[in-house]
């Protein structure tokens, strides 16, 4: 057996029982109505049955993976794929979205470049992992090889890694890729037995034209690989993305060393699902941040049991939904650990 192939069969870390059980009791001590702060509430507690201890979200790291899709040359996009390249410059730059964001949560951000179709110059802060010049169209053949995808996966698990060597307590995976829409929605509906037209979206702004043509090539191509897709890593191989596989792969290594983690929007939950798929018990590690715009992701959401957090009608990936939701989460920890106890705070019986 392989260490890729050792690695995969490792099942997810379990979650500290006694851990969330000492954090349900302390909620039902504090100064407030049992149950009041709803989802807060919940989330502290999510937080300590992953943690094993008193729930903390001040350490959190945030990596972009970006990538190019050879399933542009079927004319998938609205934006050509110079944008990706482009968008890796502005992230170094502090230009993105997902840039200002993580500067305002005091987080660290990574930019790896695991494919994009030219090589770029050097870039203070992106890190060159480049696997080929984007994935081959899958209109046509695989979108990747088998040496490619597991490669992509373990740069996921190697960023996980050094995170946790940096004492991370939150870990976010973001997306950059033109085209990856197309690659996702594929990537949904074999793993959900559902036809392209109820997964499809716009993207980065298809009109219903473009939509259309957009399913059809999905379609043909979920048509074209029938026979290989018999497991959700040959989906990722034969459907997904470099920068998609990477998240696929870091979401394991997360579960499977109990490392937190907040999904992001389409393309992350979908890279969620495969990680489930592939190793069950994965979904425990995950809280989702938003619903995102993209039509699809109310099915992806419900097929992993997920209730986001929520629904600013978001649709720009790069992590910036996760992003967004991380306030959330110290708020719960905040709440959770600051707040007096009815005997601190010298108050007689709880209250109803």
């Amino acid at each position: 057996m392989s260490d890729f192939t050792s690695w995969l069969s490792q099942p997810p870390k379990a979650l500290d029982n006694h851990a969330a059980e000492h954090a349900l009791s302390r909620q039902s001590q504090l100064t407030k109505p049992a149950g009041s702060l709803g989802k807060l509430e919940q989330l502290a507690v999510q937080l300590a049955s992953q943690q094993g201890k008193t729930p903390a979200a001040d350490n959190v790291h945030i990596t972009v993976y970006a990538a190019d899709h050879g399933v542009m040359a079927e004319n998938i996009s609205a934006y050509p794929q110079s944008v990706t390249a482009a968008m890796i410059r502005n992230f170094a730059s502090g230009g993105a979205a997902i840039s200002v964001l993580a500067k305002q949560l005091n987080a660290s951000l990574d930019v790896i470049n695991v494919g994009t179709v030219i090589p770029l110059e050097e870039i203070k802060s992106v890190q060159d992992q480049r696997i080929a010049n984007g994935t081959a169209n899958f209109h046509q053949q695989a979108a990747m090889s088998e040496a490619q995808c597991e490669q992509a996966m373990l740069i996921g698990r190697q960023n996980v890694e050094c995170c946790q060597q940096n004492g991370i307590q939150l870990y976010i995976a973001g997306d950059m890729g033109i085209g990856n829409t197309t690659a996702a929605s594929a990537m949904a509906c074999s793993l959900l037995d559902l036809p392209a037209e109820q997964l499809t979206g716009p993207g980065t702004g298809l009109n219903a034209d473009g939509i259309r043509h957009k399913a059809r090539i999905i379609s043909e191509s979920l048509s074209l690989h029938n026979d290989q897709l018999d497991s959700a890593l040959s989906v990722l191989r034969y459907l997904g993305g470099f920068e998609i596989a990477a998240m696929t792969g870091s979401y394991l290594q997360c579960a499977k060393s109990g490392l937190p983690v907040v999904i992001d929007g389409f393309i992350s939950s979908v890279a969620a699902l495969c990680a489930e798929r592939i190793c069950p018990g994965s979904r425990d590690w995950f809280c989702f941040s938003h619903h995102s715009a993209e039509p699809g992701h109310s099915v992806i959401l419900q097929a992993l049991r997920a209730d986001p957090l929520l629904d600013f009608n978001m649709r720009l990936g790069e992590a910036s939904g996760a992003a967004v939701a991380v306030p959330l989460l110290r708020m719960a920890c905040a709440l959770h650990n600051q707040m007096a106890t009815f005997e601190e705070a010298a108050i007689a019986g709880a209250i109803n």
